[in-house]
């Protein structure tokens, strides 16, 4: 159970200190907005000189009310902040939201006041958001304490910024979205990111919770909150570019920037992550709408090839799968289509519609009913027909019969035979929605056309951009939509790693099951000789205390016997005069595949770890992905077979399969020791070598924190 934030949203009274009749005053915003609903409980307005403010009598001090005051909005300057808490604190007030800014976010000295001011706030029992913050707002109780007004509607906005926003409610608006709730972050002194998204997982009347976050703070409890909202989060997140400020000193570190964490949790986390103002309306209007699934195979359907092939290739750069079409499917297809239609996928009515519009609601049945298609994405004219705007015609991009006006009629009423088939097409599209609820997302070059209204009012999101009806598709078809993701848990902490040597990490994976070919560490020709007896070559010979041994001339391998190993270590001891060498049993490397698997330990979201394409060429290539760390053998078996060069792993050019099973045990098993030790701050394998009967770590290496 979370933290009780009833204060917040549902309060018993409620008073603005600071309230102002100047209006370009913040306390003018708020106490003009908090008495929009009089009625719903006493608002009292606090002015340090009295008198009147708004045409309402304020009072000097919270004390001269006279009675307790549950919610205390404190919009007062500064120097004033800390006494105005007090004040309410004193008056019986079990929620505090401070607009004052100049705390944290102004340095050292106001960040020692803040933790101040928030720790008195707790101590009495109470809840603060902010400071620095723009206010709140709860549509479903009619609390109205931000400068803003927030259409009612459905989704929970928690920002860090106002004018993101007022842009997101403005861009809500055409998608006929609104707002249950509206928390503007602050600096989270008291109330955190984490704090609300929970408390409005529980809020009824919240169907998708909405974030724009710059600082996560533990980016880990999010991502778990996030997981167990049990309704959608979409998240836009600013700085995903900037690289760890940490030096890096392994691959691991080299490769994982702030942006793939924050990726990386989202997609544990089952969080939609999206990148502009514009796709995250895009995106809650989709959440917001029809049924969803977990598949991406999507047919797509148009009225002329253009249109069909700019959509498939947009549906594919979101992600979706735009298969052929099978034989079944297609024969069922050409039994009400003409024979110039295209029914591989994309699905092309060429004309067809101009001369009978309802072949697009026989159309979507079809496909609807077809068990190898999860999801349909209609691009192109729909709508046109019985638009009323006297807009643009324009042929089908096929050339068809009806000549290139599309036979339309562009009289005010829209009450052309082929208006009034379209809009009873989009009834039937409808209906047959209702009878097999699969994702339906449509692109309209007229999305405000009656027929486009039609199936709007009937849950189908209609577009006018074509990239915005594929990332709408791909949010109802998200990974997240099977259901509840399943975010791993941290394992309790283990006895801290002492010996960061090669072999002291080796010993570390080993004690947890990770495989390594037989090796001894030496210092001298006495120790090599007496490791070639322990054990058989080929061998390798290793010049420890390298960051990358093989650039260095560090590694050499297929040695074949003790004199070829004796030479080696005369030479490269010349070379690099390293401080001890391990002379290791050579793995098998014929039909293998090298990979790497790495922790790296961010300071937000705790450990992320990164699988991909290892050995030398890993920072070349960068074929990786991630995940919160630990990552289950079932996940980990996912990341590989989603890489770029999976295609290595099933066999290429003869070569056998790998087992990606066991290498995903490996990962597995890696994982959790570097989420056990939290004073790591990178754990790398590389390479590790994943051949058709096994996988074998190769290397190794730690860095503490």
């Amino acid at each position: 159970m979370g933290r009780d934030l009833t204060a917040l949203f549902d309060p018993g009274s409620v008073a603005v200190v600071g309230a102002s009749d100047d209006p370009a005053k913040y306390g003018h915003a708020v106490a003009s907005q908090a008495l929009r609903a009089p009625g719903r409980r006493p608002v009292h307005l606090v002015n340090r000189r009295g008198g009147t403010v708004l045409g309402r009598t304020a009072a000097p001090s919270l004390a001269a009310i006279g009675e307790p005051v549950e919610l205390v909005v404190i919009a007062v300057p500064g120097a004033g902040f800390e006494a105005a808490v007090d004040d309410a604190l004193a008056c019986g007030a079990r929620g505090i939201v401070g607009i004052t800014a100049g705390f944290a976010e102004a340095g050292p000295e106001g960040l020692a006041r803040q933790r101040a001011v928030a720790a008195r706030v707790r101590a009495a029992g109470a809840v603060l958001v902010g400071p620095n913050c723009l206010g709140i707002a709860d549509n479903t109780t009619e609390l109205y304490l931000a400068s803003d007004r927030f259409a009612p509607g459905g989704v929970a906005l928690l920002s860090q910024s106002g004018n993101l926003a007022l842009e997101l409610q403005l861009r809500a608006a055409p998608h006929g979205l609104g707002f249950s709730r509206f928390v503007s972050l602050g600096n989270q002194a008291d109330v955190t990111l984490v704090d609300l998204v929970e408390d409005c997982a529980r809020h009824e009347a919240t169907a998708a919770i909405a974030v724009y976050a710059e600082d996560f703070g533990d980016g880990r409890a999010f991502a778990r909150a996030a997981a167990a909202a049990g309704k959608p989060v979409v998240l836009l997140s600013a700085g995903r570019g900037a690289a760890s400020a940490r030096s890096a000193q392994s691959h691991t570190g080299a490769l994982t920037t702030s942006a793939d964490v924050v990726a990386a949790a989202c997609r544990d986390a089952g969080v939609e992550l999206v990148h502009t103002p514009r796709e995250m309306t895009v995106v809650l209007a989709a959440l917001s709408a029809g049924p969803r699934t977990s598949g991406r195979r999507t047919a797509v359907f148009t009225d002329g090839g253009g249109h069909g092939a700019i959509a498939a290739d947009a549906a594919e750069d979101a992600g979706l799968d735009v298969p052929e079409l099978g034989a079944r499917a297609q024969e069922r297809l050409r039994a009400v289509l003409w024979e110039q239609s295209a029914v591989g996928n994309p699905v092309d009515l060429a004309g067809m519609g101009e001369q009978n519009p309802h072949s697009y609601a026989d159309t979507v049945a079809e496909l609807l009913a077809a068990d190898e298609v999860d999801a349909v994405l209609m691009t192109g004219y729909f709508g046109g027909y019985a638009a009323s705007d006297g807009g643009l015609g324009g042929g089908s991009a096929g050339g068809s019969a009806g000549g290139a006006d599309h036979g339309r009629d562009d009289s005010p009423d829209g009450g052309s035979a082929l208006a009034q088939g379209e809009q009873r097409a989009a009834r039937a599209i409808a209906a047959h929605l209702a009878a097999a609820p699969k994702p339906l997302v449509v692109q309209s070059m007229y999305p405000r056309s009656p027929s486009c209204r039609i199936l709007a009012a009937a849950g189908v999101p209609v577009f006018a951009a074509t990239e915005d009806a594929a990332r709408a598709l791909a949010a109802m078809t998200a990974r997240g939509a099977a259901g509840t993701p399943a975010l791993p848990a941290l394992p309790s902490p283990a006895a801290p790693l002492r010996d960061t040597g090669y072999h002291g990490v080796r010993a570390l994976l080993d004690s947890a099951g990770v495989p390594f070919p037989p090796a001894r560490e030496i210092t001298d020709e006495a120790g090599l000789l007496a490791a070639a007896r322990e054990f058989e070559g080929p061998y390798v010979l290793k010049a420890l205390h390298l960051l990358h041994k093989s650039d260095a001339g560090g590694v050499a391998l297929r040695l074949a016997d003790a004199d070829a190993l004796l030479a080696a270590h005369r030479d490269m001891h010349a070379r690099l005069g390293a401080p001890s060498y391990s002379v290791e049993a050579m793995a098998d490397l014929a039909d293998g595949v090298e990979l790497i698997v790495g922790v790296n330990r961010d300071p937000r979201f705790g450990p992320v770890a990164m699988v991909g394409l290892g050995g030398v060429l890993t920072e070349t290539l960068r074929d990786v992905a991630f995940a919160l760390a630990p990552v289950p053998a079932r996940r980990a078996e996912e990341l590989l077979r989603g890489l770029r060069t999976a295609a290595l792993l099933k066999g290429v050019r003869g070569r056998p399969a790998v087992d990606v099973v066991a290498a995903a045990a490996v990962i597995e098993r890696v994982t959790a020791v570097a989420a056990a030790h939290p004073e790591i701050a990178e754990l790398e394998v590389n390479p590790l070598l994943v051949r058709p009967d096994g996988a074998v770590a190769l290397d190794a290496r730690a860095v503490l924190l």
